[in-house]
């Protein structure tokens, strides 16, 4: 019986196909992203910005001065001294605390400093009012010579003219309130604030009675 040839069988090399990875982005879809991201943060700041002017901007705090007296006084020889007192009341309109800070009193006469007095640093709490009192002794200074014949009106309406009231002589000062501080805003924003207020006063010399003040 004849042999039968011997066919000889191959085998199919086994697959080497890896799996394909995800293509990198391109660089147009980069840009876009980085477009959307800086329109983002700038919307986010216009509305920060909007809402620091219209509902946190700092305003400067505003002063009255409520009343003013002389608890003593006396003119010896044409010199005058006096004790004075001034009730003020410093109204804070922002929605954080005004921190204030280096605030004086200060009196003169006939353009120069008779009196001066520091207000101690405080805090005035967001849309509060807190009322001042300061009293002090004022040095002994010189009258001018003659003494006006001012106005005797008492509610400081026209304190410094002459309306033909020639009933007493009378004296006039000035004073000055200052106060400097500031306001924290959204605890990052710092705003320096200076607010001032003067004012006339009007006050008889045969008795020192303030007869009226205009601030």
């Amino acid at each position: 019986m004849a042999d039968r040839p011997i066919i000889p069988t191959t085998t199919a090399p086994a697959s080497t196909t890896r799996p394909k990875r995800p293509r990198p982005p391109s660089g147009r879809t980069n840009l876009a992203s980085c477009v959307v991201a800086t329109i983002f943060l700038i919307f986010i700041i216009i509305v920060i910005l909007i809402v620091y002017y219209t509902v946190f901007k700092p305003q400067d705090p505003k002063i009255a001065v409520n009343a003013v007296q002389l608890p003593s006084f006396s003119v010896t020889n044409g010199t005058v001294n006096f004790t004075f007192s001034q009730y003020a009341s410093v109204r804070n309109p922002n929605r954080a605390a005004f921190s204030h800070y280096d605030s004086s009193l200060q009196i003169l006469y006939s353009g120069s400093q008779v009196g001066f007095m520091f207000i101690p640093a405080g805090e005035i709490d967001a849309g509060r009012t807190q009322y001042m009192a300061a009293t002090f002794s004022v040095q002994s200074f010189p009258l001018s010579a003659p003494p006006n014949m001012g106005p005797t009106l008492a509610n400081g309406d026209g304190v410094g003219f002459n309306f033909g009231l020639r009933v007493q002589p009378t004296m006039e000062i000035e004073t000055k309130l200052e106060m400097a501080g500031r306001v924290r805003v959204l605890h990052f924003f710092s705003h320096r604030v200076k607010v001032r207020t003067g004012c006339r006063i009007a006050i008889a010399v045969n008795n020192g009675a303030v007869l009226g003040f205009h601030c």
